[in-house]
């Protein structure tokens, strides 16, 4: 059998790539675009359009957010640069897109961390010199300070965290205590029956599941190990069977009071419908259970794409993206609201913005939760999932 560059992931990747049809996928050179772009004066094919007076040009892949103006338009005045953007919506496909070719056109990429991190090994990213990004690192929270081990691929840096926030129960205060959710105990509870949402997004909604059952699920597991997250996945089936993937009806269903709360989400459901008002919907951490810490913590990334043609503009554009003005922004996006890497941002928050965003608790969520990662035994325990969900509908 033919091995592909794609051949270590998981299968549950390996199977969002090949759905996405990014497994054979080829693009064209960035130079050659460039050039065709600078001889013909026309935008590069499939790219925002670049006014000819730029003197330079980049790419950036990224997650919506990101390419907001309000980020992105003080960079390029002050540069002359006209940034194309490539908007990813899942990082599985993000990182299979680059590995199909559009790293030759790619100069920065701001994506899942995990995915950040893999980046190096597969020859796709610069490795960062952390004593070039020294001022960048002395305005950041010394939890991502260097060496931030997340980041590291035999000891070399390949990304800059960006953005963070917790998974854990989401929750309406109007019809349930937080400090009832010190475990995952009221999703198994008969009184909630029909009132927990579980988010059907992959591996998100199991990794909590998996650490109520006392697995870590970051670590190579055993039959055994795995036949423990079945039963628990079985219970959970048995007592709520709502399974939602759109998170707007997942933030409807807490607004209006049909769900007393919501598993396989956290800060990133939270803090839009926070933004709005509602300081009634939550995200919280359950307490460590037999010294198991029960909650997760996902950290976004920013890299330098190995090939960029412009390695010193590249580095600008991510010092910039890093910074306290545009942290303050990232923070505060209409769609989602969560906390940054750069300490200063705090001080740019309103007594209001804070509160949007739970900075007085992110660190209690920091201290109780697991660092996310590729869990290596994802498509075990999918597999399980999809066996019990079947069986409990």
């Amino acid at each position: 059998m033919t091995k592909t560059w794609y051949s270590d992931l998981p299968q549950y990747y390996q199977r969002q790539i090949k759905a996405a049809g990014l497994d054979k996928a080829g693009l064209t050179r960035r130079r050659l675009l460039k050039g065709m772009a600078a001889t013909a004066g026309v935008a590069m094919a499939g790219l925002s359009s670049r006014p000819s007076q730029a003197a330079s040009q980049m790419t950036y892949m990224c997650w919506e957010g990101y390419n907001d103006p309000r980020i992105i338009d003080p960079f390029r005045k002050a540069n002359d640069v006209e940034i194309a953007f490539d908007l990813i919506v899942d990082s599985p496909g993000g990182f299979a897109k680059l590995q199909a070719g559009a790293s030759r056109e790619v100069d920065l990429v701001s994506s899942d961390m995990p995915w950040i991190t893999r980046l190096g090994p597969a020859g796709l990213a610069q490795e960062l010199n952390p004593a070039d990004y020294a001022d960048v690192y002395a305005t950041f929270y010394d939890q991502f300070k260097p060496p931030f081990e997340p980041l590291l691929n035999e000891g070399k840096t390949i990304g800059v965290a960006t953005r963070w926030g917790w998974v854990g129960p989401c929750v309406n205060t109007d019809l349930t205590k937080p400090e009832i959710w010190k475990s995952y105990d009221p999703v198994f509870d008969d009184a909630n029956k029909g009132k927990i949402c579980v988010m059907d997004w992959g591996d998100w909604p199991i990794l909590p599941m998996a650490l109520h059952a006392g697995i870590d699920p970051y670590q190579e597991l055993d039959q055994n190990a795995l036949e423990e997250i079945r039963k628990v996945l079985r219970a959970m089936f048995k007592n709520t069977r709502t399974l939602v993937a759109d998170l707007t009806q997942a933030q409807k269903g807490l607004l209006d009071g049909s769900l007393l709360g919501c598993i396989g989400a956290g800060s990133y459901l939270t803090s839009a419908v926070r933004k709005q008002g509602h300081k009634n919907i939550i995200a919280v951490v359950p307490e460590p259970k037999n010294g198991l810490k029960q909650g997760i913590i996902w950290v976004e990334a920013t890299a330098i794409l190995k090939d960029t043609d412009q390695p010193e503009l590249a580095q600008k554009l991510l010092k910039h993206v890093v910074s306290k003005e545009s942290g303050h922004v990232l923070s505060l996006l209409d769609s989602t609201c969560n906390v940054v890497t750069n300490k200063a941002v705090e001080a740019l928050y309103t007594p209001e913005e804070r509160d949007i965003l739970q900075v007085d608790y992110m660190w209690t969520a920091w201290d109780n939760s697991q660092m996310h990662r590729i869990a290596p035994n994802i498509d075990d325990m999918l597999a399980i999932w999809q066996e019990e969900l079947a069986a409990a509908q």
